[in-house]
């Protein structure tokens, strides 16, 4: 059986194992054992209350329970930025324009920003690939959603998520090569693993603050701005349909979309529900609709997927799927279809 739940220190050599498999590009899964120490001390700080808001963060494990192994892993940060500036490119426009000379010309361009100060990120998605089946990504990525929901006070109203931009399977990124190295003289891997490990106030003060000219970029690099890294499509599509949409702001390194909704509108927030526990002994037949279960227990939160039946009030759920969710009978759970 699959289960989501947070992410402990005991999980810390299949996290780390998961870092080296997740390549260039995820920088909130850099290979660095200290960095992933140090980011599971947070996610239990936060837990128990002890971090201002500032410095919270969540990270859950997709754990197959019956290995007893780690084989994914998404996160959540409460809010970017209120510590160390959280930056991206604003797609926008300059005109130039001369009546005399009957001229008029808008220009996309990149401005250096820090709009997104203050909101709620969606991070660190990254699934063995070995367990790329079965909609084990879908349930791994949706399962913030439905914890957001049952948490909104713990959040902010926007909600971000970064995605990954493209580049090629050296880990090229044309967007890189035509304008942040220029100013950052190091390879794309370079940055984007100090990134990841914490080290951003070069980011600060080695890129441009005016704005850049995107006809200026090379074709390559123009091409890919605002587009998705071919292995991160499926989980923008995903996040599309929970409600995330692109407002036109793209990463600083690899160009990347930011996309972005108000947590009011999420889809978890408006559809979830919450049923009763009754415990049933046969098997649910495999036809039935499968749903996200989760025991809404903030410090011991779990989730599995079930294909259950359920009417206005309850839900019947098997004596071991129950032990996952750690409730009996009578308990409350927080249920949500896995498909729109």
């Amino acid at each position: 059986m699959m289960r989501v739940r947070h992410a402990e220190q005991r999980d810390l050599n299949d996290i780390y194992t998961l870092a080296k498999k997740s390549g260039i590009g995820l920088t909130s899964l850099p290979e660095n054992e200290d960095a992933l120490i140090a980011k599971l001390a947070r996610t239990e700080q936060t837990r128990q209350g002890h971090l201002e808001k500032s410095e919270q963060g969540y990270l859950f494990v997709l754990e197959d329970t019956t290995q007893q192994k780690v084989v994914g892993v998404s996160g959540i940060e409460v809010a970017v930025g209120l510590i160390e500036p959280f930056y991206n490119f604003h797609v926008g426009k300059q005109v130039h324009a001369s009546k005399a000379l009957n001229v008029y010309q808008s220009l996309n361009t990149l401005f250096l920003s820090n709009d997104h100060t203050g909101s709620s990120e969606l991070c660190t998605l990254f699934l063995d690939p070995e367990f790329r089946k079965n909609q084990n990504g879908k349930f791994l990525s949706k399962i913030r959603f439905l914890f957001i929901a049952a948490f909104q006070q713990k959040f902010e109203q926007k909600l971000i998520a970064e995605m990954r931009g493209y580049s090629d399977e050296n880990g090229y990124s044309p967007f890189w090569s035509a304008l942040g190295h220029h100013f950052f003289n190091m390879p794309f891997s370079k940055a984007d693993y100090l990134s990841g490990v914490g080290q951003k106030v070069f980011i600060a003060e080695l890129m441009p603050r005016f704005p850049v000219y995107v006809d200026l970029l090379p074709k390559e690099a123009q091409q890919v701005i605002g587009q998705v890294h071919e292995h991160t499509r499926p989980a923008y599509r995903l996040l599309e349909t929970e409600g995330l949409k692109y407002q036109g702001y793209v990463d600083i390194f690899d160009a990347g979309p930011t996309i972005e909704a108000n947590i009011d509108d999420l889809r978890a927030v408006r559809d979830s529900k919450q049923r009763r526990v009754i415990i049933q002994e046969t098997q649910t037949p495999l036809d039935a609709p499968r749903f996200m279960v989760a025991n809404d227990d903030y410090k011991n939160y779990c989730a599995i997927l079930v294909e259950a039946e359920m009417d206005l009030e309850h839900i019947y759920l098997t004596q071991i799927q129950a032990q996952q969710l750690h409730v009996e009978v009578g308990s409350h759970v927080r249920i949500l279809p896995l498909n729109t």
